[in-house]
């Protein structure tokens, strides 16, 4: 029988402790204040007196002694709490799980592709053994068995043609740059679009730890300047009063990975706008009306530069103007590269999608 079946909607969170409810919710909050812990406090307070989240068996004081025993808050000065490493780890958690879901951790960290050769995934085919393949790769009990049926049971002795070898996959790696626009009009006309951004670098962060740890992550803001951050920065990352130079922030994508080894390099830039900016000797060149044909030109030249260097660019655009999305159009096809153009509530799902499917491409 096909068809729909119905059953009593049961609230998962009706079966957590009030500690579980309430640091939930805090970790949300956290994000939003971008890591100020007594802001997100009081934010939390004020919920609680509207919606009642403690009584009198568990209060909010209980819940803040409580974060610090298990390690999530620290008091580096007298008074002033602030978030532990366990605490920043936990927020990507809960960021990968929000956006991307629950991912077991990869014991290779390798991506498959579809050709055999150097690798760790073991298949069940088997080989003559080569000169140069790896020892640890030979299927013992087959060899054996070779050379007792060419030689006999009782004197036999093992040669080098009775090795075989098991085949195994041949694995790739990737080096991303992900690029982050924290330009004031992230949070313009009363629309947050860098909260999501920072739960998106966040998730993919986790994504790579866990499933891909042999890959590299290196992420990069970008307002009048471009410069580096850890991932234990995402969580407190802000928006500035700064014009969008997205030129910097490609030729410092690309000095980064200028320096890794494995041929397999991309740009993941989350943006919301035009670039408006440009550093030049004597200052900066900044334009906030419109298009500026000096600054686009010199953008188009950085796709152009990564092409060369066979560099994908992928583009997630969080911006529905016409004419800016026509300017991601140019700037894709300088790349050949890839964009996509989306809302803010499926950000994350844009960027785990192309992400994954990059990975099983050999170059």
């Amino acid at each position: 029988m096909i068809g729909v079946q119905f059953s009593k909607y049961f609230d998962k969170g009706r079966n957590k402790g009030p500690f579980e409810r309430l640091f939930d919710l805090f970790k949300e909050l956290l994000v939003y204040t971008s890591g100020d812990v007594s802001e997100a406090l009081d934010w939390l307070n004020e919920l609680d007196r509207e919606y009642n989240l403690t009584d009198d068996s568990y209060g909010m004081g209980d819940f803040i002694e409580d974060l610090k025993k298990r390690g999530f808050l620290e008091e580096n000065e007298p008074g002033v709490q602030t978030m532990s490493s366990k605490m920043e780890q936990s927020i990507r958690k809960a960021a990968l799980n929000e956006i991307f879901g629950k991912i077991r951790k990869s014991n290779v960290g390798n991506h498959s592709t579809r050709f055999t050769g150097k690798g760790d995934e073991v298949q069940p085919e088997l080989r003559s053994y080569n000169f140069g393949d790896s020892l640890d790769k030979i299927a013992l009990t087959e060899s054996l068995q070779n050379a007792q049926m060419r030689y006999g049971v009782d004197d036999w002795m093992l040669s080098g043609d009775d090795l075989l070898v098991r085949e195994t996959d041949m694995k790739t790696q990737t080096s991303s740059v992900l690029m982050i626009d924290i330009s004031h009009s992230m949070i313009l006309y009363g629309e947050d679009r860098i909260t999501p951004a920072k739960k998106v670098a966040m998730a993919l962060s986790e994504y790579i730890r866990t499933k891909y740890p042999k890959d590299t992550l290196d992420i990069i803001v970008f307002g009048n300047d471009a410069w580096e951050i850890k991932i234990k920065d995402l969580p407190y990352l802000q928006v500035g009063p700064y014009h969008t130079n997205t030129v910097a922030g490609l030729r410092l994508a690309q000095d980064l990975l200028k320096r890794k080894r494995n041929p397999n390099k991309q740009i993941l830039m989350i943006t919301d706008g035009k670039p408006s900016c440009l550093k030049e000797p004597g200052g900066y060149y900044k334009n906030s009306f419109g298009l500026d044909r000096k600054i686009v030109n010199k953008t188009l030249n950085e796709a152009t530069a990564c092409r060369r260097q066979k560099i994908n660019i992928t583009t997630f655009m969080i911006a529905q103007d016409p004419y800016l999305q026509q300017f991601i159009a140019e700037f894709t096809e300088a790349a050949n590269g890839k964009a996509f153009y989306s809302g803010l509530n499926n950000l994350g799902q844009f960027v785990i999608h192309d992400y994954a499917r990059n990975k099983r491409k050999t170059r």
